[in-house]
């Protein structure tokens, strides 16, 4: 009877564990968050092609990762599909787009773009602005749409069969290796040319007579040519992807703020408690980046260089090869910058 009793006592507590974790994770997306995202994909539309032309025909999916679960919007599904693992959350007026919703897996400060559902397509992943380096609502927005441009890159026609012809990834099929990857950003002849290198860089950009413009990129490209043969083939190679595809993304980040200096947001964006409007953003979104690569210690940052760095190197190309995005945007893209770095180019 006892037994009888507890096995009782157990299923009730099972049926009430099941329904509460039901009502926790069937809730509604929360509405500061649908009023960001709506205006990420809003201004998306307004400069994107702009900044790249073509690139509105990458994905937008969103997975907003919050303390009680983690919000889907945005995602190319089948007419009526629910992703696995999701529970539908209901309809977002603001969006004018269903949501889906599923227990909290990734870490609240997440910023990341990658295939998070298993299904290839990429996902934007990424935490409410608190939780994030980004803060607040304006920084967060831009940072979505450096994400945004990472799914551009990763859905492009023969993405992957070029980052398999790099041969870097030495059997890791996780992706990782783009992290973890044994650059030599400790040794003591590699730190040294860097800090000299992205000295010469950052004059050559905010040189503004044409004069010594001309003389300052020569000393950065020459300065390039010394750092690349330090190198070997390999890490040469790692380190122009890096740039191609995460200071590429940084530099996007700053042409979209440029362009969105004169964007008009909705009222509902402008009642968010940390607004900052997106022409004042503007004003330092480039200052911001070449202020961080100033600091920036390869020996200690190690990777996290390549952002500013790579990003601060398109702003060149943008005085010195004004057609350059032209050819980054051809597919199959070659992951490559250094083609158009080159003094002979």
């Amino acid at each position: 009877m006892f037994e009888r009793r507890g096995v009782i006592i157990r299923w009730f507590v099972a049926l009430f564990l099941s329904a509460s974790s039901a009502v926790c994770f069937a809730q509604q997306l929360p509405h500061d968050d649908e009023i960001r995202i709506a205006e990420s994909i809003r201004l998306a539309q307004k400069v994107q092609d702009k900044v790249w032309p073509g690139w509105s025909k990458a994905p937008f999916g969103i997975l907003l990762v919050t303390p009680t679960g983690e919000f889907l919007v945005n995602h190319p599904l089948g007419s009526g599909a629910t992703p696995e693992g999701f529970m539908k959350s209901g309809h977002s007026d603001v969006l004018n787009a269903d949501v889906w919703v599923r227990p909290r897996k990734f870490p609240l400060n997440f910023q990341a773009t990658f295939p998070a559902l298993g299904d290839g397509i990429p996902v934007i992943v990424v935490g409410e602005p608190k939780n994030t380096e980004s803060k607040t609502s304006t920084p967060w927005v831009i940072t979505l749409l450096h994400e945004h441009f990472h799914q551009w890159q990763y859905s492009r026609p023969g993405y992957q069969e070029a980052v398999a012809k790099l041969d870097l990834a030495k059997g890791d099929t996780s992706g990782m290796w783009m992290l973890n990857f044994p650059f030599p950003y400790e040794k003591k002849e590699v730190a040294e040319a860097f800090g000299r290198l992205k000295a010469l860089l950052l004059d050559a950009i905010d040189e503004t007579s044409s004069k010594k413009t001309k003389a300052s990129v020569k000393a950065f490209q020459e300065e390039n040519t010394r750092f690349q043969k330090l190198l070997s083939p390999g890490e040469a190679k790692y380190f122009d992807f890096q740039l191609w595809q995460e200071g590429v993304a940084r530099y996007t980040q700053i042409k979209v703020a440029e362009a969105a200096a004169a964007y008009q947001p909705s009222d509902d964006y402008k009642a968010l408690e940390d607004y900052e409007s997106f022409a004042d953003y503007a004003k330092h979104a480039r200052t911001d980046t070449e202020h961080e690569l100033q600091q920036a210690d390869i020996a200690k940052w190690q990777r996290i260089v390549v952002y500013s760095y790579g990003a601060c190197e398109g702003l060149l190309l943008d005085r010195i090869r004004p057609k350059w995005r032209a050819g980054y945007a051809r597919n199959p893209p070659d992951l490559s910058l250094e083609k158009y770095l080159d003094n002979n180019h």
